[in-house]
């Protein structure tokens, strides 16, 4: 086998775990089932930010936000910073000084100034419409087709509140699918990898997906390919905000979502389930690809930066809510060789461990230390002693303003700090969809104790800077030790 393997990270953007490995059997995702067939798929992968910046700064640098900087989205008014460190390491650059050949398409998201080509790639475009200073060449690519960029008609398009600055949450684009930006991203993928077959030097490239990410708006068939009368109501859609921070209601308000009912979210989510499978359909054609101009022991990476509530808890986006449909997302891996096909774990993991694991796979030694842990392990079938029976996470706000959180996660239990509110914590063996908040349940006191020891653990470890603090403001004030599963 070779000792620098090819990898290929195909990223989408806010997509819900539950969408794929058969968790909704009716969203139809036959080319990551085929991943998932052909790898392994990791069933607890966390996000350890729900946020788009902060996230992808993660993946780069293998750090929590609170040690790379980047706390909440670059591009608005409020960014804490504008744009991530050259100083920090990152699997680009580090690749690339070991002789990878680094390119990268579609969404970039982790700074103002600084792209892609500052941290390693050749940057062969793609955009994302919105944040990227740059879109010439989608739109000179649209014109080829014969397509007028701008030109398209939005069909049944789903409003949030009219009276509030209304944003665009979904609806049909008269866009031919080909000339739409996720079909061009694939287009420049496949470009990518024919003319890296046969390269001299391994090749490492990324293809970030903008959906499905809102607006949901896709072309035909996908567009209809869902009936909404057959989505099935989220079981937590029935959501009264009962024991919950006051943030979450507020949030409804503030997204201008707090009147819409199940039938106009049914609509909106059966857009994003055909942006799904529309993605999708391109991660099929870039696969074929991989296995027609690539060795057959290229590694496929398929993950996203974090989910969506598409609905869920009446929510619309993310915000200042650490539940599982933000924080659990998909992570598949297909590694000929060295994966078994078809296998599972169940192993906590981040999309920060991403980070180590590529140094790995590319046989960089890192000569600096990151809170992530290389998945390589995992991937040959072994699970370390030390391996964490937790994962944790963390928010710093949004537009909707600075707003510190920290969680921590276990088999059975989800344990969340709100600094400036009330704590959550939840059992999810028994609520499932998260709707009954415990922190106050005298059955709960000694899982609160345990779990407030773990969140100081892992905020010790990581050298959380509010960890001073934090420990003062819980319940127990108990030194750390193992927290229940």
């Amino acid at each position: 086998m070779s000792v620098e393997p090819n990898i290929l990270l195909l990223l989408t953007d806010q997509e819900r775990y539950d969408v794929i490995s058969g968790c909704r059997s009716h969203v139809a995702t036959p080319n990551l089932d085929r991943l998932s067939s052909e790898g392994m798929t990791f069933e607890r992968a966390y996000t350890p930010v729900g946020i788009c910046t902060s996230a992808r700064a993660s993946l780069l640098t293998g750090l929590y936000p609170h040690n790379h900087g980047m706390l909440n989205n670059c591009h608005e008014p409020d960014a804490i910073e504008e744009d991530l460190s050259p100083e920090l390491p990152t699997f680009g650059t580090l690749l690339a000084d070991r002789g990878y050949q680094n390119t990268y398409a579609g969404k970039w998201h982790v700074g103002r100034n600084r792209t892609p080509a500052d941290f390693g790639f050749e940057y062969i475009g793609g955009g994302d419409g919105g944040h990227e200073s740059t879109d010439s060449d989608f739109r000179q690519y649209q014109r080829d087709l014969g397509v007028s960029p701008g030109e398209a008609e939005i069909r049944d398009p789903i409003y949030t509140d009219q009276r509030r600055e209304p944003t665009l949450i979904a609806g049909e684009t008269t866009m031919p699918k080909e000339a739409t930006r996720t079909y061009y991203v694939a287009e420049r993928t496949i470009e990518r990898l024919e003319r890296g077959a046969g390269a001299d030097r391994p090749l490492f490239h990324r293809t970030d997906f903008v959906g499905p990410h809102h607006p949901y708006l896709v072309p035909e068939p996908y567009a209809s390919m869902y009936d909404p009368a057959d989505i099935e109501r989220w079981g937590n859609f029935d959501e009264t905000f009962d024991g919950k921070p006051r943030a979450h209601e507020q949030f409804l308000g503030y997204r201008g979502v707090a009147d819409m009912d199940w039938e106009t979210w049914a609509e909106a989510a059966s857009k994003y389930f055909g942006f799904v499978t529309f993605i999708d359909e391109q991660i099929g054609r870039i696969l074929d690809a991989v296995d027609t101009y690539l060795d057959d022991e290229t590694v496929v990476v398929h993950t996203s930066d974090h989910g969506d509530l598409t609905g869920s808890h009446r929510q619309f986006n993310k915000g200042p809510m650490m539940y599982e449909e933000v924080y659990h997302i998909p992570l598949l891996v297909r590694w000929p060789g060295t994966v078994e096909p078809g296998s599972t774990c169940t192993e906590f993991v981040r999309l920060l461990d991403l980070m180590p694991t590529f140094l790995e796979m590319g046989g960089v030694e890192p000569t600096m230390e990151t809170d992530g842990r290389s998945l390589l392990p995992l991937l040959r079938g072994n699970t370390p002693t030390e391996w964490p029976e937790s994962v944790y996470a963390e928010y710093h706000g949004e537009e909707f303003g600075l707003y510190s959180q920290r969680m921590v996660r276990t088999d059975r239990y989800k344990y969340v700090h709100n600094a400036p509110d009330t704590n959550e914590l939840y059992d999810l063996d028994r609520d499932p969809d998260e709707l009954h908040n415990r922190i106050d349940h005298p059955e709960y006191r000694s899982v609160r104790d345990r779990l407030e020891a773990t969140l100081i653990e892992w905020m010790t470890e990581t050298d959380d800077p509010i960890t001073r603090w934090t420990r003062k403001a819980l319940t127990s004030g108990e030194p750390a030790r193992p927290a229940p599963k």
